[in-house]
């Protein structure tokens, strides 16, 4: 197994130009970058502190699902080493909700969701970021 820390916890917001700011001046993050994600209607906004780079804020603006079903905090990712093994390691197990695939992001960081045992969504994500193997 390959899981070495929390990657990242994803929280809902309705704008990133409100958001961003508020999280660098009243929290102290850093801004690293914003992209969109392959839709073209999810814009991702990554904010991590300076003397604690390893552990991100992902701010997730665009998302039309329910809040009220999901929750502002979406979910808890995971770093990991090697997506692909990873991902093979949580099929073969008794885990439901696991993605029909890994999904790859314009900065080739790769993810894919499962669900815990009460339904909450965790997410496996290798990061192109501080190190991390490229896709």
């Amino acid at each position: 197994m390959t899981v070495r820390k929390i990657e990242h916890v994803g929280i809902m917001v309705t704008s990133l130009e409100r958001s961003i700011p508020f999280y660098e001046n009243t929290v102290g993050m850093k801004h690293l970058e914003t992209i969109t994600h392959m839709n073209g209607v999810i814009r991702l906004a990554f904010l991590s502190f300076a003397d604690s780079p390893e552990t991100e804020v992902e701010l997730i603006e665009g998302f039309t699902g329910s809040l009220a079903d999901e929750g502002r905090v979406h979910h808890i990712a995971f770093a990991v080493d090697n997506i692909d093994s990873e991902y093979t390691r949580i099929r073969s197990l008794d885990v439901t909700g696991v993605e029909d695939e890994i999904t790859a992001l314009p900065n080739g960081s790769r993810y894919f969701f499962f669900r815990g045992p009460d339904g909450e969504s965790i997410e496996f994500f290798q990061s192109t970021r501080r190190g991390g193997a490229k896709a």
